[in-house]
């Protein structure tokens, strides 16, 4: 009887394509998968480029097989507006800054004298022109009557403010020392009834009413550290802010 030869397995050393290949299946999909997903209409995205580039004042572009440098009419007529708004604000700025600065002048000019002893400063500040002028050249001490020479003077400064349009903010303030009276219980008393003293000659001075407002801080608003006694004189102040358009805007927002 013939013996049966046994067979002898080999190793298969390509066994390890098989799983490759699957491997290699398997990341193609994955990457088809996500190019799927992370597309963007191209359109949209090119509107949007342009629109932001000009919002921002970037040139606008897009090129051609043949080079050139084309507009479509949807993104011309955007442009277009664009701009017109862009230069419409630029000129309504500084037509503002050239009112504010004229009203800065003006004061200047009619306060002079004031503005020189140190009783009253101008300024000009993001929220507008400022005039502050010191408690004691406006009332008695813990007093919110005005002084004859103080209606003049304020009389004055509502000549100036008369022709305006802008709202008027008008702001007291006292220095920290406290007030118990039967008038005044507190310095908030005080400071509010100093401002809208200010504010009733504004109005009698011919100012529009719907223009002012008045405002009581106490002693919460220093200038100066209240320690000294040059502190608490200086904190002892009456503000008017004309305010510029912008300002009202941001109050009108909050």
């Amino acid at each position: 009887m013939a013996l049966r030869r046994k067979r002898v397995d080999r190793d298969n050393h390509e066994r390890w394509l098989i799983s490759y290949a699957d491997f290699i299946t398997l990341l193609f999909a994955f990457f088809v998968v996500m190019y799927a997903i992370s597309s963007v209409n191209e359109g949209k995205y090119k509107v949007l480029g342009t629109s932001l580039g000009s919002a921002f004042g970037a040139k606008p572009t897009k090129a051609t097989e043949s080079g050139t440098i084309r507009l479509t009419e949807e993104e011309i007529y955007f442009k277009s507006i664009v701009d017109r708004r862009n230069a419409k604000l630029a000129e309504q700025q500084i037509k503002q800054n050239e009112r504010m600065q004229s009203l800065v002048n003006a004061l200047n000019q009619a306060m002079g004298r004031f503005v020189k002893n140190g009783t009253m400063t101008v300024s000009q500040t993001r929220r507008g022109v400022m005039l502050d002028i010191s408690a004691s050249a406006l009332f008695a001490p813990g007093d919110a009557v005005l002084a004859d020479v103080a209606q003049k003077t304020l009389a004055d400064v509502a000549q100036v403010l008369v022709d305006g349009d802008q709202p008027i903010e008008v702001e007291g303030h006292t220095d920290s020392l406290p007030i118990s009276t039967p008038v005044y219980p507190s310095n908030w008393e005080l400071s509010s009834a100093r401002a809208s003293s200010v504010v009733r000659l504004f109005i009698e001075q011919g100012v529009a009413a719907k223009r002012l407002t008045a405002i009581g801080s106490a002693d919460n608003q220093p200038v100066l550290s209240n320690d000294t006694a040059e502190g608490r004189a200086r904190n002892r102040r009456v503000t008017i802010t004309v305010l510029t358009p912008d300002s009202e805007r941001g109050k009108t927002a909050q």
